[in-house]
């Protein structure tokens, strides 16, 4: 690969940047041989790992984020219920 530093900065980039890197590296082993490309599959190998990590990541912020909010939304309809009850 000629940037052999293109893994070095990957935890700063998102799921779009790192997914579009996935696929440049995959059309260049595409157009070279099976014993050109050895480095580039092992670095893809890793992208593929950290992108699996990341998107794990991911998810578990946003489930835990989904649920504080639903969290709120019972806490704040149970306020409401009971203010409601009173009137």
């Amino acid at each position: 690969m000629k940037d052999k530093n293109l893994l070095d900065d990957i935890e700063s980039k998102s799921l779009d940047e790192l997914n579009n890197l996935a696929n440049k590296i995959i059309d260049n082993l595409e157009k070279k041989s099976l014993e050109d490309s050895v480095e580039e599959y092992q670095e893809l190998l890793k992208l593929n790992n950290y992108i699996q990590k990341k998107f794990q990541q991911e998810t578990k912020y946003i489930s835990k984020r989904t649920k504080e909010k639903i969290e709120q939304i019972i806490t704040y309809g149970k306020k409401t219920k009971k203010t409601i009850e009173k009137s």
